[in-house]
């Protein structure tokens, strides 16, 4: 193979994984609640077996995919970004990253205000969209930054464009990132900027600075090999831009969608990483079932674009991070199954079954490049 191209559905589950009661979430399935809002339009991945993975019996099976099909169980102990793209890549984290269900200790919150010159409000769990809601005003008067986080691992810094300028809140996220470490080694710390007026609005600006992997990926392998290794979307930012070649930016899935399209049509050797953000940012985050099947119609719709570009030199894998079941009664992310769907013109499709970890990914990539890692099972 010449180029491959994975596609990571953020936060698309296809039900719940058999450990989902250790984190909260039995009967959670994102695929399923995106369904039973009967807009559900997907015809091509369809097509390529979507309706004949185990446990996706609500969805019309294809007698003749044109893709390998099946789901993967995350064997790392997490259902956050960072975990679930490391394990795509290959990295199993075989211990949680921290999480603050009561907020960050009062010690890392002195030394950022001191790192920074500013007060902090809040410190504790809160969905993004409420806590600038309850706290713009008060961030507004005082230029203190709202401080917070979730289920996940995260540290997140709201501020309005007009009191933060996204590059000087970057550079806040930049000052968080190196206090925390170690012990309080959170995955990412996550830049929030909003805008507006009450009850105001967040932007595109956001960035992700997360950890660095603490082993190799298969990004590191396909990299030194002197192939590309390019990511679009928040995928550089995921793995802190080690070996990453070449960095697309893209702040939506329609931006993610476009960027690909782009280089379909470029004849690049290695690898494509691609995050489509908006079905966990937009969508599961905020209970929106309506709009995240909408947002499944309108990528199965890119595929009718994106397909017909690949060739006998072309491999894609679409999957998932972990799910964000918009029709649960939280707003975390959810302990689900996530789909694994293979597709050249030169592969005989076949059922894959369940695989065991996410790493099949990273060990399929490098069977296609003709490179080698010790990450998982390659379904070639």
């Amino acid at each position: 193979m010449k180029r491959v191209f994975v596609i990571v559905l953020d936060s698309v589950g296809v039900g719940a994984a058999p450990d989902a009661a250790d984190f909260g979430d039995v009967g959670s399935n994102t695929l399923k609640s995106c369904f039973d809002t009967g807009l559900l339009e997907v015809p091509n991945l369809l097509s390529m077996g979507l309706g004949s993975i185990p446990g996706v019996d609500y969805l019309p099976s294809c007698p003749d995919p044109i893709a390998s099909y099946g789901r993967m169980q995350e064997r790392s102990r997490g259902k956050d970004t960072t975990t679930g793209h490391w394990e795509i890549a290959g990295l199993t984290s075989e211990s949680p990253m921290p999480t603050y269900p009561q907020g960050f200790p009062q010690e890392i919150i002195n030394a950022f205000e001191a790192a920074t010159g500013r007060g902090v409000l809040v410190n504790r769990p809160y969905s993004g969209t409420e806590v600038i809601r309850d706290y713009g005003k008060e961030h507004l008067e005082t230029g203190k930054l709202i401080v917070y986080t979730s289920a996940d691992s995260v540290f997140q810094i709201a501020a309005h464009e007009s009191i933060v300028p996204p590059e000087l809140l970057y550079d806040y996220c930049r000052a968080a990132r190196k206090l925390l470490t170690g012990p309080n080694g959170v995955g990412r710390v996550i830049a929030r900027p909003f805008t507006g007026d009450w009850p105001f609005t967040r932007t595109e600006n956001r960035r992700d600075f997360s950890l660095e992997p603490p082993g190799p990926t298969m990004l590191d392998v396909v990299s030194q090999a002197g192939l590309d290794m390019i990511s679009v979307g928040k995928i550089s930012d995921i793995f802190a831009g080690r070996g990453v070649t070449r960095a697309v930016a893209a702040h939506n899935n329609l931006e993610g969608m476009a960027a690909t399209l782009v280089l379909g049509c470029e004849r690049f050797h290695g690898l494509c990483f691609i995050n489509l953000v908006d079905f966990d940012m937009l969508y599961g985050h905020r209970n929106d079932r309506e709009g995240y099947a909408r947002a499944l119609n309108a990528f199965d719709g890119f595929l009718s674009e994106f397909l017909p570009m690949l060739d006998h030199q072309d491999l894609l894998l679409i999957t998932a991070d972990h799910g964000c079941d918009p029709g649960y009664p939280t707003t975390d992310h959810t302990r689900e199954y996530v789909p694994l769907l293979v597709y050249s013109p030169g592969i005989e499709p076949r059922a894959l079954g369940t695989r065991d970890g996410f790493g099949d990914v990273a060990a399929t990539v490098l069977d296609a490049l003709g490179l080698s890692g010790d990450f998982g099972n390659s379904v070639l």
